[in-house]
């Protein structure tokens, strides 16, 4: 079956183009052509890639660690109806029995699909980090790098384990990365004291960018730029961005804009709360409050966001001055490029899958298409 989107204007991968239309069959991007003379009907206003997050904990009152297999597919709808189509759900810091059993519950969702945004596979965010930068994970669960246990996991992962982040200053962190892109695996650092120095190496040695850039790091000092200083000056590092308003000021994210226009990703770092109202929820085993929209933990640190993908973008566009075109890339290309699938996902082209969303003038998700199947919001 052939389906035809006209739309206003397409953001393809080479700009907008006014008056065009999407042809879809059997759930992939056909043809993109112009609108023919005598249509004025328009399906959609604005037509778009559909977003990918990577680095989503929990929301709508579930969590990626819940051992329960419907949480899952709560977080996958939750997260289509911010204009996500794909997605990694990540692990916190806990017992490696319970890393596990996420890994294996993730696995099997990846095999069998369902309904929401496509899962990607898994993001093991800890138990590898130092205390140092902890955030909210319980630093008494850290454990040391090793080789075997990390094929272990990815065992456990059934091979969709996609990310893993650890902290490069960490006995074996060079060896360890090196082996996991062996495996094919992506590599992020970050809950880490490392110094400018150590995150280059861990760079030299393979590794792909930061976590939460600005969050859980050693910061940007003039006699020691730290992992911040790397992050934003080196340009083999991805950075994962928070852009909440919050997690990182709008004059950050500004510079993220101004030093990695083609590296910046955004990421929800979402946990439980998110979507729900105000009160006290839980994360890495802790309990949190959330106030205003805001999660901190009882000694005052910020505990995950209550942050969606689609107000990330607008927040881009607003706080730090970037296009629409170049916010929506960094939730739709970049971190699809990211992950090495930018041959499917993350843009509209001919031959890639038909993730799409409508945005109104306000950048407000109006539609979302999985492969091209409408959801309803």
């Amino acid at each position: 079956m052939t389906q035809v989107l006209r739309a206003r204007r397409v953001l393809s991968e080479d700009g907008w183009l006014d008056d065009h239309q999407v042809h879809l069959v059997e759930g992939q991007i056909a043809q993109i052509t112009p609108i023919p003379a005598g249509i004025t009907a328009r399906d959609v206003d604005l037509l778009c890639p559909a977003y990918l997050d990577l680095h989503v904990h929990g929301g709508a009152g579930v969590d990626v660690m819940d051992d329960d297999p419907r949480a899952l597919e709560t977080l996958a709808i939750h997260k289509a109806c911010e204009g996500v189509g794909a997605w990694l759900p990540t692990t916190v810091t806990a017992p490696l029995p319970a890393i596990e059993g996420a890994l294996r519950r993730i696995a099997q969702r990846v095999q069998c699909g369902g309904e929401g945004a496509m899962l990607l596979g898994s993001y093991l965010e800890g138990p590898y980090f130092t205390p140092q930068n902890k955030g909210a994970h319980p630093p008494e669960l850290f454990r040391e790098l090793n080789i075997n246990e990390l094929d272990a996991l990815i065992a456990q992962s059934q091979n969709t384990l996609r990310v893993l982040a650890l902290a490069p200053e960490k006995a074996g962190a060079l060896e360890a990365i090196a082996h996991l892109k062996r495996r094919g695996i992506r590599v992020m650092l970050g809950h880490s004291a490392a110094t400018h120095a150590q995150t280059v190496a861990a760079l030299d040695a393979g590794a792909d960018g930061l976590v939460h850039c600005f969050n859980g790091m050693t910061g940007l000092h003039h006699r020691e730029p730290g992992m911040v200083g790397a992050g934003l000056t080196d340009p083999r590092a991805w950075l994962e961005l928070i852009a909440d308003g919050h997690h990182v000021h709008p004059a950050a994210m500004q510079l993220c804009a101004h030093c990695a226009p083609e590296r910046t990703v955004l990421i929800t770092d979402a946990m439980r709360a998110a979507g729900m109202p105000d009160g006290r929820y839980d994360i890495c085993g802790y309990e949190v409050e959330m106030r205003g929209g805001i999660v901190r933990t009882s000694s005052g640190s910020l505990a995950g966001s209550t942050l969606s993908v689609d107000v990330a973008v607008k927040n881009m566009v607003e706080m730090a001055g970037v296009s629409v075109e170049e916010a929506i890339r960094m939730a739709s290309l970049h971190p699809a490029r990211l992950l090495g699938m930018e041959d499917r996902l993350g843009s509209i082209g001919v031959g890639k899958l038909a993730n799409l969303i409508e945005l109104n003038v306000h950048l407000e998700v109006q539609k979302i298409w999985i492969k091209g199947i409408p959801l309803n919001l």
